[in-house]
């Protein structure tokens, strides 16, 4: 069921969400969409080569389709939700992520927070062994 990947800075992006309203048969899925649209947004810009794009089925996020869990080894997480399966939510999440690989801790300053994820953060989620103060 697990499958090793790099541990290092990823955007990892459920591939079977649905967003709410859309055709419970259309394919390819929006969370897949997404995903593509990281891949072609990564491949598009060289600033964006040590995150990785990691795709799996299914974050249960399922109200707040399309959804990306960002993770970088040592740093708060957090999961973002509610993306239009597009290049700019994807580029918006991947700016976030440079700006997330960057921080000490995990933390960025809303300051630098692209504005294409304002309003879809869903929860934070603390490294293994921490907790938030």
């Amino acid at each position: 069921m697990l499958t090793p990947v790099d541990p290092g800075p990823a955007v990892v992006a459920c591939s079977s969400c649905r967003r709410p309203g859309s055709p419970a048969s259309g394919e390819p899925r929006d969370g897949a969409r997404l995903v593509a649209a990281l891949d072609r947004v990564q491949a598009s810009d060289p600033a964006y080569r040590d995150i990785a794009i990691q795709s799996m089925p299914c974050l249960f996020a399922c109200g707040d389709g399309c959804t990306v869990h960002l993770r970088a080894p040592g740093k708060m997480g957090y999961v973002l939700g509610r993306f239009g399966p597009d290049e700019d939510a994807a580029r918006a999440i991947l700016d976030y992520a440079l700006n997330h690989a960057a921080s000490a801790e995990g933390q960025v300053p809303y300051a630098l927070w692209p504005q294409g994820v304002k309003g879809h953060f869903v929860v934070r989620v603390p490294p293994a062994g921490y907790v938030a103060t």
